[in-house]
């Protein structure tokens, strides 16, 4: 079985002019299937910047991304939305909620990319939603639902495609404390009951404590496993 991400002397530089900035240098790093797996660090550290190019939103200077067996640095752009639909879902800090549709509308948008029916789409989005402990709030729009039911029908739609592999950006870091546990609590049950690998960013010592894995970044360096960076 093929590791879900496999990053090879990854490097990212963005430029502006003649100025060039290093957000990751030269990282490699392997996250096996099933794994829940967080990476921590400041802002600026380049945690951000390693999952849009796992997720094939970005692409890198130099070095290889390896997801699921595909090197994902070969795909077309039209290939790559293809694959990405497949095969990753992605939950952003902000919930990226279309305001004018409801939760059910909103979790049903990655599908109307397939070539599922109107009635397949709806009952698949249900689903997702009962999933995450929503069934109640399905015509419901974002102004209606708090913040931690927001982030909930974001997951949803993460989900809804069914991938297998999970990309959280800061997945409570505007949410309260009983809201953060509660997302917590689903991304656990995502990784350990629905066999999803779970890639979460946060800077939250108490978010990491749910991976099995935790990684420090410290501006754009992996550090070695078990090192915590200086004070």
């Amino acid at each position: 079985m093929p590791a879900a991400i496999q990053l090879l002397n990854l490097t990212k530089e963005y430029r502006r002019d003649s100025f060039a900035v290093t957000a990751l240098n030269q990282v490699d790093l392997t996250i096996e299937q099933g794994e829940f797996f967080c990476l921590m660090g400041p802002s600026g550290s380049g945690k951000s910047t390693l999952l849009h190019l796992a997720a094939g939103i970005d692409k890198p200077t130099s070095g290889q991304i390896v997801v699921l067996g595909d090197d994902v640095g070969r795909f077309s752009d039209k290939q790559l939305t293809a694959w990405r639909g497949e095969n990753v879902g992605y939950i952003f800090q902000t919930f990226n909620l279309i305001p004018v549709l409801t939760a059910l509308e909103n979790v049903e948008l990655p599908l109307l990319l397939t070539g599922l029916s109107r009635a397949a789409r709806r009952k698949h989005a249900a689903t997702a939603l009962e999933i995450v402990g929503l069934s109640d709030r399905l015509d419901h729009y974002p102004r209606q639902l708090s913040g931690g039911q927001e982030q909930r029908v974001a997951i949803a739609r993460a989900l809804v495609t069914d991938p297998k592999i999970l990309l959280a950006d800061e997945p409570t870091g505007d949410l309260d404390a009983a809201s953060a546990k509660d997302i917590l609590e689903i991304l656990t049950v995502l990784n350990r009951d629905h066999g999803k690998t779970i890639i979460m960013v946060t800077h939250d010592p108490q978010a990491a404590k749910h991976a099995h894995v935790v990684r420090h970044l410290e501006k754009g360096d992996l550090l070695p496993e078990g090192q915590l960076p200086e004070a």
